[in-house]
């Protein structure tokens, strides 16, 4: 680890940190963007637990992994401030609640079928959650771009994936590519070369054990699941497919949850018939009102999966969601448990974190791009494309709500210090 990441900050012992993780998993509404922020803010800046470049190098390699990004991100703080139980709770963690939720919401979608009790829960959410999106993309643009080169970038980025719908792993992969170029092509007319100090290698005998141990853990845990459905239950084919689609979702989808949803909805409504279309619909609209990341909507699916299959058993459907959100979020553990002590170690080499920053660019450039996408979507929802005027005030309102209250805080803060002088 590099030494600069360690000076000051706190290091929680692992019952603390699991409190605050559990508590991230009510509260973190909003989307990536506002999971990214809220995490930035309390570990970064109010607890300290973590430096703010290594927290943003992290979630620069978390962006490269296939899988939501927040979660991964999630998992990765807490094998830095506990090791592997402390990445595991965390990344538990931040989905259990948002699990909890969904599951009550989609019992209720089968017992109704419908979901226009919830048009006017979101009538004022969505404004709120775009205030939330809105401050997060100030706060994180804000400490994350520091030079001209990551400000041209994001620029460039956002440019691209909004005009030329340039996907955002391929945009990722195009700056990388020319921004190592152009580094490699500078360190050899330097001869500056290799990129990392020998000494920074990891023992070839070591790591293959790690490596090995967590492999096997990961593969030993995902066949637990699928043993015991074969033993008590039956039709163990819907169950191999249900699983085998799902874990192969995880580990082929790179660029969060933007880019599985629409994999997903594709291949479960045209390819195996688990829902109809409107039905797809309904499920973003179910995950829109829980916390955690927006791919928890695959539960859903899972569980419209499992009653239609069963013939409208909503026990099996609870059981298929369950198995649905165990194989989607398996593989994020695997990924992030194998790699964190790389990506600990990279930030020991100035070229990997100057390629890291420019993907913090871009990161940048795709909250930018979904807050244009959500704004627009909210303020102008009607068929003629109005401004809505009432959805504008609850923006402005909870933004100026935001702003007022930090400010509060800070204010009593003072006046107890001066009572104690």
């Amino acid at each position: 680890m590099p030494e600069s990441w360690s000076k000051a900050t706190v290091h929680p012992s692992l019952s603390e940190a699991a409190g605050f993780w559990w508590k991230l998993g009510w509260i973190s509404f909003g989307g990536t963007a506002a999971h990214i922020a809220i995490m930035q803010a309390e570990l970064v800046e109010r607890r300290r637990w973590i430096d703010s470049d290594e927290f943003f190098h992290a979630l620069s390699h978390c962006m490269l992994l296939p899988g939501p990004e927040a979660q991964q991100l999630a998992i990765y703080i807490g094998w830095r401030l506990n090791g592997i139980r402390g990445g595991v709770w965390a990344g538990t963690l931040f989905v259990l609640p948002s699990t909890v939720i969904l599951l009550g919401l989609s019992l209720l979608y089968a017992r109704y079928g419908t979901t226009e009790w919830l048009s006017s829960i979101f009538h004022v959410l969505k404004p709120i959650v775009v205030a939330l999106v809105l401050r997060a993309l100030y706060q994180v643009g804000r400490r994350a771009l520091k030079t001209r080169l990551q400000w041209f970038a994001a620029g460039i980025s956002f440019l691209a994936i909004t005009l030329l719908h340039v996907p955002v792993p391929w945009m990722m992969g195009m700056i990388v590519a020319v921004g190592g170029a152009i580094g490699i092509l500078k360190r050899i007319v330097e001869a500056d070369w290799p990129l990392c100090a020998k000494k920074n290698a990891f023992p070839l005998r070591a790591e293959s054990v790690r490596v090995a141990r967590i492999t096997a853990g990961c593969t030993a845990i995902g066949c637990v699941p699928i043993a015991v459905l074969a033993m008590v239950g039956h039709d163990i084919r819907f169950w191999l497919r249900l699983s085998a689609f799902f874990t192969k979702t995880a580990f082929v989808t790179i660029g969060g949850s933007y880019t599985v949803l629409p994999y997903v909805a594709q291949v479960a409504v045209s390819n195996f018939s688990w829902l109809s279309h409107t039905q797809m619909l309904d499920g973003f609209a179910l995950a829109e009102t829980t916390p955690g990341p927006l791919i928890i909507v695959v539960g859903f699916v899972g569980f419209m999966a499992g009653l239609h299959h069963f013939e409208g058993s909503s026990m099996m459907g609870v059981i298929s969601l369950l198995i649905t959100i165990f194989y989607t979020f398996l593989p994020c553990f695997l990924f992030v448990l194998l790699g964190a002590p790389w990506i600990a170690k990279s930030g020991e080499s100035p070229f990997f974190k100057a390629l890291l920053r420019l993907i913090t660019a871009v990161v940048v450039a795709a909250m930018l791009q979904l807050t244009v996408f959500l704004v627009r979507g909210v303020l102008f929802a009607s068929v003629r494309r109005n401004l809505d005027i009432g959805a504008l005030t609850l923006i402005l309102g909870a933004l100026l709500l935001m702003q007022l209250l930090p400010r509060r805080s800070r204010m009593s803060s003072k006046v107890d210090l001066t009572r104690f002088r």
